[in-house]
């Protein structure tokens, strides 16, 4: 799963509505509500986001946040090292061989190295 797909589930759980009947509000198949929500699919549109964001009358703030989670969503990252040293190359790569098989624990110590990262930049 995604973050946008789990934020897409717990608005429609929410709200009491089913895949089928907000596919039907949305002018989209449950299929592909249920690919997005598994994490099966990439990265919705702008136009499919406002849609969501109108069909559950958020408000701005909850709005910027299923955007936000809309584009830390991704399910197939591509990392470009070109130009970096091998070592960044290196690293890339062992992280996507392991990535599935790091606990909960391991992800959340790695979230604030990069978090870190980003405060100094």
């Amino acid at each position: 799963m995604t973050p946008f797909g789990e934020a897409l589930r717990a608005l429609r759980n929410g709200k009491g509505v089913s895949q089928k009947e907000m596919a039907a509000a949305l002018g989209v198949s449950a299929a592909y509500l249920s690919a997005l929500e598994h994490g099966k699919r990439g990265l919705p549109n702008f136009d499919f986001l406002q849609r969501v964001a109108g069909y559950f009358n958020v408000i701005w703030d909850e709005a910027e946040e299923l955007f936000a989670a809309a584009g830390l969503s991704d399910p197939r990252v591509v990392i470009d090292t070109a130009g970096m040293s091998a070592e960044y190359t290196a690293f890339a790569n062992e992280l996507a061989k392991v990535i599935r098989h790091l606990s909960p624990d391991v992800i959340e110590e790695l979230q604030m190295v990069l978090d870190k990262g980003k405060k100094r930049s």
